[in-house]
């Protein structure tokens, strides 16, 4: 019902005004937002307590997922439903809960997010804005600068990070009317045009001290948590716009004909198309595999006061989150440039809808913290949980190394292949670990570039796991089919990242014994009738013009 509910109000209210919105006719998408509030599609992660629906995570990532196609106009709906209301759902006092919450969940009040700073962005806590206590004790008089600040022109509440007597890190409740609080000019942007995205200017910005939010010197738990759920969903967002890229391009090629028949009917376009769906699928799966373990967490703290409690179970899943952003953002970059490819010249025209799409894919690798601070943040929280001693790495490493040393090379059954490929994936990652840190020690954090290439496995094995388990539980012969062809690319994506890490730590004799390892493993999980398996997912995709399952 509130994925209906959510593809109506798109459809219906949000299409027919895309170019008004495009435009930047800011009243037409504040109105929008209003009816947006009126459906109740504002109001998925506010407790019934508030005026909320009090919805679990499954559902607010379904509300992401089918207003994530709306462009500009999904931008300002996510922003308002997550980081700019989540603060105050999670984090906020009775009366502050009571005051803000239900104007937020209905849309009467709409919400901004005011993180980032002309000299810090992604190093969030080197900000420089102060707050100081007035001889009153009575207002915080804040001061400084926040750059790129979505929804500023039409909002009603920012969430402001400050540091109180220029130390503390802290959050506030900031009101658009408070004295001191203005605006800069309409940023001049690539894409997303249709949310508004301005300076916010603090100058001795008086906010009452009952508008502190959560603790003194605690505004980091509520920024970088926070943060977790955005990545979540703008996961789910990502994945709802690349399904509706897919559907325009696979309508348009039936429509349009070459040498004869339609762009459609041609083998490298059905290749293109079941990349295009295998790599949805893989995101569509670790998107709500996400979504229930965020539910298993956080389902029940709508109504907690434990700030400590709430902090830490919102970190729980920080790494998963971090993929959900990764992977869903770069796979809707991968669609949005297939997309206008097979438009050919069409694609570059403003007329079709994959133009915008294109320019407004762009921005997702960047906000919610970049694809590289992201990467980043996936091995770390491993290697931190080693150095702590709260898992034994070196054991685990060892035994990984051993199964290597003996694949599986028979497989029985529809996915025992897929099943396997997936252990053997997780060794391999463990392998790459175990050289690193050998080479390393505790410096590895400091080595970026062996990061980034440990991130891209644990992805890979993340989304490959999640298509299988997913496989597992309906084993339809089209879900076994996108299993089998996403596991044929994902097994040569994985040795290719995996020898490139090797080849940049190991040296002398152990170099080619490692990478020879690397290769046997994998080898016995490619095997023949690739081409074949896409050109039947491609085939189910024209005929029907969209992703399904």
């Amino acid at each position: 019902m509130i994925a209906a509910t959510a593809k109506q109000f798109i459809e219906r209210e949000v299409d027919p005004l895309n170019e008004a919105v495009e435009n930047q006719e800011f009243d037409r998408v504040v109105n929008l937002l209003h009816k947006a509030g009126e459906l109740g599609l504002l109001a998925h992660s506010i407790p019934e307590a508030y005026g909320g629906l009090g919805l679990d995570k499954i559902s607010k990532g379904i509300v992401g997922e089918v207003v994530g196609r709306a462009g500009g106009y999904g931008v300002a709906h996510s922003n308002h439903t997550c980081i700019a209301t989540l603060p105050i759902t999670y984090f906020g006092t009775p009366e502050q809960k009571a005051k803000y919450l239900p104007k937020l969940a209905s849309g009467e009040y709409i919400g901004a997010y005011c993180l980032t700073e002309p000299g810090s962005g992604s190093d969030a806590l080197a900000a420089k804005t102060t707050a100081v206590l007035n001889e009153a004790g009575t207002h915080y008089l804040i001061n400084g600068t926040k750059l790129y600040i979505t929804n500023a022109v039409f909002s009603d509440t920012f969430i402001v990070y400050a540091k109180i007597d220029g130390a503390q890190f802290t959050a506030f409740i900031v009101e658009k009317d408070f004295p001191g609080l203005s605006l800069g000019p309409e940023e001049k942007k690539m894409g997303i045009k249709g949310s508004s995205t301005r300076t916010v200017i603090l100058e001795d910005c008086q906010v009452p001290v009952e508008n502190l939010l959560g603790e003194i010197g605690k505004g980091h738990v509520i920024a970088l948590n926070v943060l977790n759920l955005g990545r979540f969903n703008l996961g789910s967002a990502c994945m709802g716009a690349a399904k509706y890229g897919l559907h325009l391009t696979l309508k348009f090629t039936n429509e349009r004909k070459q040498f004869g028949k339609a762009i459609s009917e041609f083998g490298a376009s059905k290749e293109k198309f079941a990349k295009m769906a295998t790599r949805i699928y893989a995101a569509e799966s670790l998107q709500y595999r996400t979504a229930k373990m965020l539910e298993d967490s956080l389902g029940d703290l709508y109504e907690s006061t434990d700030l400590a409690l709430i902090g830490k179970r919102m970190m729980e899943y920080a790494t998963e989150c971090a993929v959900c952003k990764v992977y869903g953002s770069e796979t809707l970059d991968f669609v949005a440039d297939e997309a206008v490819q097979l438009h050919g010249g069409s694609g570059f025209m403003k007329e079709y809808r994959v133009e915008q799409m294109y320019r407004d894919s762009r921005i997702n690798r960047i906000f919610e913290g970049t694809n590289e601070i992201n990467r980043l943040l996936i091995p770390t929280h491993l290697f931190r949980k080693a150095i702590k001693g709260d898992i034994q790495l070196e054991e685990i490493v060892q035994k990984a190394i051993m199964e290597l040393q003996n694949p599986k090379s028979e497989f029985e059954g529809k996915l025992e292949r897929e099943i396997e490929a997936v252990k053997t994936i997780r060794r391999i990652f463990l392998l790459c670990v175990g050289v690193a840190y050998e080479r390393y020690g505790l410096e590895l954090p400091n080595e970026q570039e062996t990061l980034m290439k440990l991130a891209d496995i644990a992805m890979n094995l993340y989304a490959a796991e999640s298509v299988v388990l997913r496989s597992q539980k309906t084993q339809t012969d089209y879900k076994i089919k996108l299993a089998q062809a996403f596991m044929d690319d994902v097994v040569l994506d994985i040795e290719v990242a995996a020898r490139k890490l090797i080849t940049g730590v190991v040296e002398g004799p152990k170099l080619q014994q490692t990478l020879l390892l690397v290769i046997k493993s994998l080898s016995p999980f490619q095997v023949a009738g690739a081409v074949e398996r896409k050109r039947q997912i491609a085939d189910r995709l024209i005929d029907v013009e969209q992703y399904s399952v």
